[in-house]
């Protein structure tokens, strides 16, 4: 469950999967998996790239789209990395071993991770290596892309300057007292309104969304960090922004149950100088660039693959 408005894994706020088409390559179906990381690699970049949420939602079908896409060539690389004698050293497999050891938490924790899903070290070795190889041949297909100027990046940035406007954030912490039926709403309501009567007393928050909180965040004491308008679902998202810093709302309904909503911290949102988006810029462009390349050799390599779309 999620406040978030089906970007926060926390408390997603169900918003269905569409159906989209797939793809098969010599008749291997492309796997759904691979085209779900590639969407997740695109919502991220597109994220930390300046689009905002309302902007993420209306794209989706066309991110979907080109997810496919980029899958498929992710496939054919595979399949000529596969196909080449490219070196890979154990040194190259250690550090990359090291990288995925250290996002998981720690070794005892990939290794508890690799466990519970049945596969080895010496079978993550393998598929570290492949990536690697595959790496290689990305490499070697953008190895003559230039590097953004400082002319492309100012240029861009005066044709692009409202978008790098910073949208108003706020810094939130919320209790929920779940009501998933009819019947829970009353009693969930009088929770809220019991914790809410507390905290006007001069209860700490943190510790009563500890105590009291049916959201996954009352563990870090019901932060939310720091969201822009459209990140969280529309009732949420009205109260957080109308709210002045500082205060304690009203309980509010939404369709995860009544919360009561703690303003810490907010921000205005303005334009950004150039020098506040100078390196966002530059891997965009960089990212583009290197995109074209990409797509160039995949083109080159669909030439000789016989690739079918087909529908659910």
């Amino acid at each position: 469950m999620a406040l978030r408005d089906g970007r926060d894994r926390r408390c997603k706020a169900g918003k269905g999967t569409e159906k989209m088409k797939k793809a098969k390559i010599d008749g291997s179906p492309v796997p759904e998996s691979a085209v779900e990381f590639e969407l997740e690699r695109l919502l991220k970049f597109y994220r930390e790239n300046g689009m905002k949420a309302v902007e993420l939602k209306r794209n989706l079908p066309a991110l979907r789209e080109k997810a496919l896409e980029q899958a498929i060539g992710a496939q054919l690389i595979r399949r000529r990395a596969d196909s080449l004698d490219i070196p890979v050293s154990g040194a190259e497999i250690d550090a990359s071993l090291a990288k995925v050891a250290t996002q998981a938490g720690g070794g005892d924790r990939l290794a508890k991770m690799l466990a519970e899903k049945g596969a080895s070290e010496a079978e993550l070795r393998e598929s570290l290596k492949n990536g690697i190889k595959m790496n290689k041949v990305v490499e070697q297909a953008c190895s003559e892309v230039p590097e953004p100027t400082e002319k492309d990046i100012s240029d861009f940035y005066a044709a692009h300057k409202s978008e790098y406007a910073a949208e108003p954030r706020v810094f939130c912490r919320h209790i929920l007292a779940k009501a998933e039926s009819k019947e829970e709403k009353a009693a969930a309501l009088e929770k809220i309104k019991a914790v809410r009567a507390r905290l006007l007393d001069g209860a700490d928050f943190a510790a009563e969304a500890k105590r009291h909180s049916d959201c996954p965040s009352g563990r870090d004491g019901g932060s939310l960090g720091w969201f822009s308008p459209g990140m969280m679902v529309p009732e949420f998202d009205k109260a957080a922004f109308e709210m002045a810093k500082g205060e304690i709302s009203e309980p509010i309904e939404t369709q995860f149950g009544w919360h009561v909503i703690y303003k810490q911290d907010e921000k205005p949102g303005g334009a950004r100088e150039l020098a506040e988006v100078h390196d966002e810029i530059k891997e965009l462009l960089r990212h583009k660039a290197r995109g074209r390349a990409l797509d160039a050799f995949v083109a080159e390599l669909r030439k000789t693959a016989n690739v079918e779309y087909y529908d659910d």
